[in-house]
């Protein structure tokens, strides 16, 4: 399920990993140990507007405070640590924490149009970051290819995708309020994502705090190489997964070159002139007579000649022979005209 949009592991993504880590740790501490100090981390909307109780816009989504939604939230995590690989842990960070900032304030309005127009009060919304999770759901939708993966029935398809949003709708159906933080967190991700507004430019990780973070969280956030999964590739699309499968093949023949060097190196050359004709797609699978129109056509036949019979010779009622009057050497596949007319010539002469 989870490992569809790249290879298994947490490797070159220490961002996902702390926010695996560090955020279900701390949740189950307050779940299960030190739950009398739960109130402090509600998402209390209401005590915001009138106690002004500002703090709790950051407190509220720090901590969650239902299991079911940080197990929700960390499978989906842990599957969306393909944008870390793309993007880079910085870029990436400074789209979580760019949500993070407009979830907050779209959650404000949506409650006070709510009120306004509805007539209904929100007073508590769930806690933790749901905001990130859910407009991350953004560019999973827009980037990621979808591949079929079987079909139910002969109608359903099944694709590399489905099982992902089947685990984002649990966590939506989770509590009766978590549409407002999805939709707060779908509409924070299309404006960061388009860069609506120029939030990207406002919004973001300082490169000090990055290298900073780097030095300090790299060493215990880093993951080790997966060395059964290299030859899957690390690439977030399918046409950079086959690029690295062919990069890997290359270096093992160049790496095998020493014991065989001649079929090795044949070989190698006739992979890379392969790929740089054809491409990451074999087109001639789909148009071969295109690619190949003209090559394999056989060439006409030159048209053999019948081989020349001399006519029979017989004596006529003159005294010449019947071929002294046409030609000589005549053969019978030749024209008549020009046969009669040569004949002409001669006798014209003997006489």
């Amino acid at each position: 399920m989870f490992t569809t949009t790249g290879s298994r592991g947490l490797y070159k993504a220490p961002v996902t990993k702390g926010l695996l880590i560090v955020p279900s740790a701390v949740a189950v501490l307050f779940t299960v140990i030190l739950s009398q100090y739960q109130g402090l981390f509600l998402n209390n909307l209401q005590a915001v507007r009138r106690d002004y109780q500002v703090w709790r816009l950051v407190s509220g989504r720090l901590v969650y405070l239902d299991l079911k939604d940080t197990f929700c939230s960390c499978l989906l995590i842990y599957n969306f640590r393909i944008f870390e690989r793309r993007y880079g842990s910085r870029k990436f960070a400074s789209f979580l924490f760019g949500t993070w900032v407009l979830s907050a304030l779209v959650d404000l309005l949506l409650t006070e149009a709510l009120k306004h127009v509805l007539q209904l009060s929100v007073e508590i919304l769930p806690s933790g970051p749901l905001g990130p999770v859910f407009a991350l759901f953004v560019p999973f939708y827009s980037s990621i290819p979808r591949v079929q993966v079987t079909q139910v029935l002969g109608q359903v398809s099944i694709t590399n995708k489905t099982l992902v949003y089947i685990v984002g709708l649990q966590l939506l159906t989770s509590t009766p309020l978590m549409w407002i933080s999805c939709l707060s967190g779908l509409v924070s991700g299309l404006l960061y994502h388009c860069d609506m507004l120029r939030v990207q430019a406002v919004l973001f990780i300082p490169r000090w705090m990055a290298r900073c973070s780097s030095y300090l969280l790299q060493p215990l956030l880093s993951g080790a190489e997966p060395a059964r999964d290299s030859a899957l590739g690390m690439g977030a699309t399918l046409d950079i997964q086959r690029q690295q499968q062919q990069d890997l093949l290359e270096q093992q023949l160049l790496q095998s070159q020493l014991s065989t060097p001649a079929p090795i190196t044949t070989q190698l050359l006739h992979l890379r002139r392969t790929r740089n004709q054809q491409g990451l797609i074999n087109w001639n699978r789909f148009f071969p007579s295109i690619r190949h129109r003209g090559r394999n056509a056989r060439p006409p036949l030159p048209r053999s000649a019948e081989p020349c019979r001399p006519r029979p010779r017989l004596r006529g009622a003159g005294g010449f022979a019947d071929g002294d009057g046409l030609l000589q050497t005549g053969c019978t596949g030749g024209s008549p005209w020009k046969s009669r007319s040569l004949g002409k010539m001669s006798l014209l002469q003997t006489g």
